[in-house]
Protein backbone atom coordinates (compact mmCIF):
# COMPACT_ATOMS: atom_id res chain seq x y z
CA UNK A 1 0.00 0.00 0.00
CA UNK A 2 3.20 2.25 0.79
CA UNK A 3 3.96 1.36 -2.87
CA UNK A 4 0.72 2.57 -4.01
CA UNK A 5 0.47 5.93 -2.42
CA UNK A 6 4.08 6.49 -3.57
CA UNK A 7 2.53 6.21 -7.18
CA UNK A 8 -0.31 8.12 -6.86
CA UNK A 9 2.09 10.91 -5.01
CA UNK A 10 4.16 10.73 -8.07
CA UNK A 11 1.95 10.97 -10.82
CA UNK A 12 0.49 14.08 -9.21
CA UNK A 13 3.70 15.33 -9.09
CA UNK A 14 3.92 14.87 -12.80
CA UNK A 15 0.85 16.18 -13.47
CA UNK A 16 1.58 19.63 -11.55
CA UNK A 17 3.08 21.87 -13.68
CA UNK A 18 6.34 22.57 -13.27
CA UNK A 19 7.22 26.17 -11.72
CA UNK A 20 10.42 26.32 -13.04
CA UNK A 21 9.83 25.03 -16.94
CA UNK A 22 6.12 26.24 -17.19
CA UNK A 23 5.35 29.88 -16.21
CA UNK A 24 2.19 31.24 -17.71
CA UNK A 25 3.18 33.83 -20.51
CA UNK A 26 4.21 37.28 -18.04
CA UNK A 27 4.24 40.79 -20.27
CA UNK A 28 7.62 41.63 -21.51
CA UNK A 29 9.29 44.04 -19.60
CA UNK A 30 9.83 47.60 -21.21
CA UNK A 31 13.82 48.70 -21.13
CA UNK A 32 14.25 52.01 -21.12
CA UNK A 33 16.63 53.31 -23.94
CA UNK A 34 20.27 53.94 -22.53
CA UNK A 35 21.61 57.53 -21.96
CA UNK A 36 24.10 57.65 -24.68
CA UNK A 37 21.47 56.91 -27.26
CA UNK A 38 19.15 59.32 -25.98
CA UNK A 39 21.81 62.15 -26.06
CA UNK A 40 22.53 61.09 -29.68
CA UNK A 41 18.98 61.54 -30.58
CA UNK A 42 18.95 64.77 -29.10
CA UNK A 43 21.73 65.96 -30.80
CA UNK A 44 20.40 64.82 -34.05
CA UNK A 45 17.08 66.59 -33.59
CA UNK A 46 18.97 69.69 -32.47
CA UNK A 47 21.13 69.82 -35.91
CA UNK A 48 18.47 69.02 -37.66
CA UNK A 49 16.24 71.55 -36.62
CA UNK A 50 19.09 74.74 -36.19
CA UNK A 51 20.14 73.17 -39.96
CA UNK A 52 16.38 74.02 -40.95
CA UNK A 53 16.10 77.22 -38.86
CA UNK A 54 19.25 78.29 -41.26
CA UNK A 55 17.67 76.93 -44.50
CA UNK A 56 14.26 79.01 -43.56
CA UNK A 57 15.88 82.16 -42.79
CA UNK A 58 18.72 81.91 -45.73
CA UNK A 59 16.45 80.77 -48.65
CA UNK A 60 12.54 81.36 -47.47
CA UNK A 61 12.66 84.09 -44.56
CA UNK A 62 11.80 87.50 -44.05
CA UNK A 63 14.93 88.81 -45.47
CA UNK A 64 14.21 88.09 -49.26
CA UNK A 65 10.44 89.98 -48.98
CA UNK A 66 12.13 93.40 -49.40
CA UNK A 67 13.73 93.66 -52.75
CA UNK A 68 17.78 94.52 -52.48
CA UNK A 69 18.83 97.76 -54.83
CA UNK A 70 22.31 97.56 -55.10
CA UNK A 71 23.38 100.82 -56.02
CA UNK A 72 25.61 100.08 -59.43
CA UNK A 73 27.83 102.84 -60.82
CA UNK A 74 28.37 103.59 -64.14
CA UNK A 75 31.17 102.99 -66.21
CA UNK A 76 33.75 105.55 -66.76
CA UNK A 77 35.56 104.68 -70.30
CA UNK A 78 38.76 106.84 -71.20
CA UNK A 79 39.60 106.11 -75.32
CA UNK A 80 43.33 106.32 -75.91
CA UNK A 81 44.70 107.47 -79.02
CA UNK A 82 45.32 104.09 -81.70
CA UNK A 83 48.76 102.47 -81.11
CA UNK A 84 50.67 101.59 -84.27
CA UNK A 85 53.72 99.40 -83.54
CA UNK A 86 56.64 96.96 -85.60
CA UNK A 87 56.62 93.82 -83.99
CA UNK A 88 60.21 92.57 -82.82
CA UNK A 89 61.50 89.62 -85.31
CA UNK A 90 64.18 87.38 -85.44
CA UNK A 91 65.41 89.99 -88.86
CA UNK A 92 64.54 86.76 -90.81
CA UNK A 93 60.81 87.49 -90.75
CA UNK A 94 59.25 89.90 -93.21
CA UNK A 95 58.28 93.11 -90.83
CA UNK A 96 54.77 92.73 -88.95
CA UNK A 97 52.32 95.21 -87.36
CA UNK A 98 50.32 95.46 -84.40
CA UNK A 99 47.88 98.77 -84.37
CA UNK A 100 46.01 98.37 -81.11
CA UNK A 101 42.79 100.77 -80.22
CA UNK A 102 42.80 100.52 -76.33
CA UNK A 103 40.32 102.06 -74.04
CA UNK A 104 40.65 102.51 -69.90
CA UNK A 105 38.22 101.30 -67.93
CA UNK A 106 38.20 103.74 -64.01
CA UNK A 107 36.22 102.99 -61.07
CA UNK A 108 34.91 106.66 -60.53
CA UNK A 109 34.56 109.58 -62.93
CA UNK A 110 36.55 111.54 -60.77
CA UNK A 111 39.75 110.13 -61.88
CA UNK A 112 39.32 111.29 -65.55
CA UNK A 113 41.07 114.51 -64.95
CA UNK A 114 44.01 113.06 -62.71
CA UNK A 115 44.67 110.89 -65.59
CA UNK A 116 44.46 113.13 -68.57
CA UNK A 117 47.40 114.91 -67.45
CA UNK A 118 49.21 111.65 -67.08
CA UNK A 119 48.61 110.13 -70.67
CA UNK A 120 52.00 110.89 -72.69
CA UNK A 121 53.64 108.91 -69.60
CA UNK A 122 50.71 106.07 -70.19
CA UNK A 123 50.96 106.10 -73.88
CA UNK A 124 55.19 106.21 -73.39
CA UNK A 125 54.87 102.76 -71.51
CA UNK A 126 52.32 101.21 -74.13
CA UNK A 127 54.90 101.81 -77.09
CA UNK A 128 57.90 100.81 -75.03
CA UNK A 129 56.56 97.28 -74.24
CA UNK A 130 54.50 96.79 -77.75
CA UNK A 131 57.16 96.74 -79.67
CA UNK A 132 59.58 94.24 -77.85
CA UNK A 133 56.46 92.18 -78.53
CA UNK A 134 56.81 88.71 -80.50
CA UNK A 135 53.77 87.80 -83.28
CA UNK A 136 54.19 84.64 -81.42
CA UNK A 137 52.89 86.44 -78.24
CA UNK A 138 49.76 87.50 -79.70
CA UNK A 139 48.22 83.95 -80.69
CA UNK A 140 45.26 82.73 -79.27
CA UNK A 141 43.27 84.12 -76.31
CA UNK A 142 46.02 83.33 -73.66
CA UNK A 143 48.17 85.81 -75.41
CA UNK A 144 45.92 88.43 -75.61
CA UNK A 145 44.78 87.85 -71.69
CA UNK A 146 48.52 88.61 -71.39
CA UNK A 147 48.67 91.78 -72.98
CA UNK A 148 45.96 92.84 -71.53
CA UNK A 149 47.22 92.10 -68.16
CA UNK A 150 50.66 93.04 -68.54
CA UNK A 151 48.72 96.47 -69.92
CA UNK A 152 46.93 97.19 -67.08
CA UNK A 153 49.88 96.86 -64.78
CA UNK A 154 51.75 99.48 -66.67
CA UNK A 155 48.80 101.90 -66.51
CA UNK A 156 48.71 101.53 -63.23
CA UNK A 157 52.36 102.24 -62.56
CA UNK A 158 51.98 105.03 -64.95
CA UNK A 159 49.42 106.78 -62.99
CA UNK A 160 50.25 106.25 -59.65
CA UNK A 161 48.82 106.70 -56.75
CA UNK A 162 45.61 106.11 -58.83
CA UNK A 163 44.32 102.92 -60.18
CA UNK A 164 42.24 101.87 -63.35
CA UNK A 165 39.88 99.01 -63.38
CA UNK A 166 41.09 97.59 -66.92
CA UNK A 167 42.34 98.01 -70.44
CA UNK A 168 40.11 97.00 -72.62
CA UNK A 169 40.87 96.22 -76.44
CA UNK A 170 38.39 97.98 -79.12
CA UNK A 171 40.25 96.45 -82.23
CA UNK A 172 44.00 94.87 -82.70
CA UNK A 173 44.64 93.89 -85.88
CA UNK A 174 48.29 92.52 -86.30
CA UNK A 175 49.84 92.34 -90.15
Amino acid sequence: MAAAKAKQAEAERDDAPDEETEQPAAKPKMKLPSLKLTIIVAASLLVLGGGGAAAYLVFGGAAHDKPVQAVVKPAIFVDLPDVLVNLSNAGTDRTQYLKVKIVLELPDASLVPQIQPLMPRVMDAFQTYLRELRPTDLDGSAGLYRLKEELTRRVNAAVAPNRITAVLFKEIVVQ
